[in-house]
């Protein structure tokens, strides 16, 4: 029985790591519970990226399979701290793809085509909502005076604030035209 316990994943479940903090139990439920469902965000969001990268093709391939290169691996920078963030304050992350799957509010794109323009534009739209859940948790931080992840998010907001800037300049029609 109990290697049927291992292979379900279910040995060795225990339900409080026990983190030291000075953090109210609260904050760190909801604190974590935010970086948690920004983290399946991120996780998406890099893989769409990424996807995008992969099938990138037109006159500006080069130009935009390098920025979202850039911008893929940036994002995939924040998922460490990101989950290492909720654990150091007594909270706990992700487990499983499953998890992410089912927290993400990121839409998957498996169509055999998409367009460079609607590329770009689907990406602007999914780092401009990432920056609204980003402000949100940061909002949850502030009421728990949670002031070291606060500090984090503001850093993760500024460089989503840039990828959603140069994914809006990239699509953004040419000076005179429909202007």
């Amino acid at each position: 029985m109990k290697d049927k316990a291992v292979a379900a994943g279910t040995a060795h479940v225990r339900t409080y790591l026990g983190t030291p903090t000075d953090l109210a139990q609260e904050a760190v439920r909801d604190i974590a519970a935010g970086l948690k469902a920004v983290l399946a965000d991120v996780f998406a969001l890099y893989i769409k990226t990424k996807n995008f990268h992969w099938h990138m093709s037109g006159r500006h391939f080069r130009d935009y399979h390098l920025l979202l290169d850039e911008q893929g691996s940036q994002i995939f920078a924040m998922t460490d701290p990101l989950a290492e963030r909720a654990r150091r304050i007594g909270g706990n992350t992700l487990h499983s793809v499953g998890e992410i799957a089912r927290l993400t509010r990121v839409a998957d794109n498996d169509a055999e085509y998409v367009t460079p323009e609607d590329m770009l534009s689907e990406l602007r739209e999914d780092n401009l909502a990432l920056t609204a859940r980003l402000r949100a948790v940061h909002a949850v931080c502030d009421e728990g005076n949670d002031v070291a992840t606060a500090s984090l998010l503001e850093n993760w907001i500024d460089e989503t604030e840039r990828r959603t800037w140069f994914l809006f300049e990239a699509t953004r029609p040419a000076f005179g035209v429909n202007n």
